[in-house]
């Protein structure tokens, strides 16, 4: 794949979105934006050209669902992943629901991550 994969990264905390960035820079995405809520994404996304959008479920303003489901209405074919410590199938239910294509344990690591992202993404190229 010549193109990087575009990645949006959406979660409260800093140092988890640095981190995301920078492991996924090094792996050959391009992390053209970041939130550090759910509004800020769903904003920030009029003014960049992602591929994918990386969402924490436990945020204070929106929770990951109510911002899949916004981002869902606005950017129907976006490819969202939901990337949370909190994983059961009950969440798994609600984020298909509103479109999210995977839930993905944080404890999974970030190499699950990059993995998973370059399955979903693989047809967009």
């Amino acid at each position: 794949m010549d193109t990087p994969i575009r990645v949006m990264v959406v979660d409260d905390t800093d140092h988890v979105r640095r981190m995301l960035r920078n492991m996924l820079e090094l792996d050959g995405f391009a992390v053209g934006g970041e939130a550090s809520g759910g509004a800020e994404a769903v904003a920030l996304l009029d003014e960049v050209d992602t591929d994918v959008v990386v969402i924490d479920y436990k945020m204070p303003d929106l929770d990951g669902l109510e911002t899949a489901a916004r981002i869902r209405e606005r950017h129907p074919d976006l490819v969202m992943i939901l990337y949370t410590a909190f994983v059961d199938a009950e969440l798994e239910r609600r984020a298909a629901e509103v479109g999210v294509a995977l839930v993905l344990g944080k404890i999974e690591g970030l190499e699950s991550l990059e993995r998973e992202i370059t399955r979903l993404c693989r047809t967009l190229f």
